[in-house]
């Protein structure tokens, strides 16, 4: 029986926990733990709230622990549920420094547990659709990539305005898309961040080793009623895959709002399946876990890479000279 524990009770919390439940797990959280006071999460209808984390750890029955805290408290968090043989579904960004980062790796090297990073956006259906292109080699070989990441501007937080909490906007919003270039491109070498004014949209662009160039574009600035939105284009040597995204930051929408663009010899243009990409990877997670295999899908090395990625990114625009990746 698969026993599990959220730690967090925020809006990621409740993602969580929507996740677990829609693939039928839901009166399988026995923890909520956060500090402050409890909120009912209908998706946990039998959790019991605690603010003590060593309360879970000392339950022999919690196998699975979400993490869904602000993001300093990641690498803690994750490396004291991993030394004790827990398996860890971690919200992104894997920490806020590589030092850390490497702490929670290292960490899951020698437990007992298995560790995944959640970037929710590899479960999204349009993003596993080019990703699929890629890897059958459909669109030959990958020259370039552009993607883009709009939202409204978020709202009051204890943490999240504070960028040495968060990293920003390019750590916590935007990572999304350099994990995808990662995927896409290789491996990064070089950054260039730049922004036109304080408060403006960012634009970066990553160069890879063997000459690939990725760009992603992102603003967290838009009108209160503008719908969370992001697309991706990929352009290979033998054609052209573009996804385009609109809705709840939760993937939970309409159907309608996902598009699929394939133009090699032939064009394909559809609506993708619109599923809830947290229940997907909670399912992909769930299935590692009793299988005891290594969340190939989503290593926590990829993880790291794209923290890499954001840390360059932000170093240059505080700078305005392209800074190498160091990961």
């Amino acid at each position: 029986m698969t026993t599990i524990a959220i730690v967090g009770q925020g809006a990621m919390g409740r993602a969580h926990a929507r996740a677990w439940n829609e693939i039928g797990l839901g009166d399988s959280i026995r923890y909520i733990c956060a500090p402050g006071t409890p909120v009912p999460i209908v998706d946990a209808p039998v959790a019991r709230f605690v603010t003590d984390l060593d309360i879970v750890l000392a339950d022999p029955d919690v196998d699975i622990v979400s993490i869904c805290t602000p993001t300093p408290t990641h690498a803690g968090l994750a490396i004291r549920c991993l030394d004790a043989g827990r398996n860890v579904l971690l919200e992104k960004p894997i920490a806020l420094s590589l030092i850390d980062a490497r702490a929670v790796t290292e960490a899951a090297e020698r437990s007992l547990g298995n560790l995944m990073v959640a970037h929710v956006v590899r479960f999204f259906d349009g993003y596993r659709a080019i990703r699929q292109r890629v890897e059958t080699g459909e669109l030959g070989e990958v020259l370039t990539v552009r993607a883009e990441r709009l939202s409204a501007a978020p709202g009051p937080s204890t943490w999240w305005h504070d960028e040495s909490k968060s990293g920003g906007m390019v750590v916590d919003f935007a990572i999304h898309d350099f994990d995808q270039l990662n995927l896409l491109l290789g491996r990064p070498h070089t950054v260039s961040a730049h922004r036109a004014s304080p408060g403006g949209p960012v634009d970066v662009v990553v160069d890879y080793e063997g000459g690939g160039r990725g760009r992603v574009l992102s603003f967290m600035g838009m009108p209160p009623e503008f719908p969370f939105s992001s697309s991706i284009e990929v352009l290979g040597s033998e054609g052209l895959a573009e996804h385009r995204f609109a809705g709840a930051p939760t993937g939970v929408v309409a159907p309608g709002n996902d598009s699929f663009l394939l133009m090699t010899d032939a064009v394909e243009h559809r609506r993708v399946e619109t599923t809830n990409p947290y229940a997907r990877q909670a399912q992909y997670f769930l299935d590692c876990v009793r299988s005891g295999t290594r969340p190939e899908l989503c290593p926590a090395e990829d993880a790291v890479l794209a923290l890499a990625v954001a840390l360059a990114a932000r170093e240059s625009l505080a700078s305005g000279a392209p800074v190498a990746v160091r990961s």
